[in-house]
């Protein structure tokens, strides 16, 4: 995601929504993830919107990065470049593209439907499916697996494969440790994805009591 823009002012029902819901629902601790939004931010506008970037001053959108947050950032993005699959899947690829869809679910028999978003780090219209990049603090593929599945970003990619009616997605890890870059293939057999749905559905049932019906 972005700097915050119009984007998070659209009425549609986001992933994001469903995360602050679910921790209101079910709260608990959490680090103060302001530094690493900010830093996620940061790297998805160098690879993503790079004319978003001020280079000279070190800003995106008005907002400040010291010369070593710019640095690892650098430094990842060449990683992600010097990744084969990084690069096909940027070529050509549309950066922070916004899906609209209305969907009907079906939450253990009962039926509702919603007004739902997303925003694709990339999205590749020709393949008619795109990936999201997440800075991580892992080190290895087992490592980055465990936090998306501790941070749910199965229900993430779950939620846009389907707004986007996507058959496949891709979740790609940069490290800001040592710059490796992990991957995440999904489809809709995968596990990734059943659990994703399992996830999003509760959630969405939960969204549309509290705050349609």
């Amino acid at each position: 995601m972005i700097i915050p823009d119009s984007y998070y002012t659209r009425p549609e029902v986001s992933n994001s929504d469903l995360s602050a819901l679910k921790q209101q629902l079910y709260p608990r601790d959490t680090f103060d993830l302001t530094d690493a939004y900010r830093f996620g931010n940061l790297l998805d506008a160098m690879i993503t919107e790079p004319g978003q970037v001020d280079f000279f001053k070190r800003e995106v959108a008005g907002t400040q990065f010291s010369a070593d947050e710019f640095e690892k950032a650098e430094r990842m993005k060449r990683a992600f470049y010097a990744d084969d699959f990084c690069c096909m899947i940027a070529d050509k690829a549309e950066g922070q593209k916004v899906m609209v869809k209305h969907r009907a679910f079906d939450y253990r028999g009962f039926d509702f439907e919603l007004d739902t978003r997303c925003k694709w780090d990339l999205w590749r219209n020709d393949l008619g499916w795109g990936s999201d990049i997440k800075s991580t603090t892992a080190t290895t593929q087992e490592q980055f697996e465990a936090a998306a599945r501790h941070f749910d970003y199965d229900r993430q990619r779950a939620w846009y494969m389907d707004t986007s009616d996507s058959e496949r997605d891709a979740l790609i890890g940069i490290s800001k440790k040592n710059f490796k870059v992990f991957k995440i293939f999904i489809n809709r057999s995968s596990e990734w994805y059943k659990i994703g749905v399992e996830k999003y559905t509760e959630l969405a049932f939960r969204w549309y009591l509290m705050y349609v019906n």
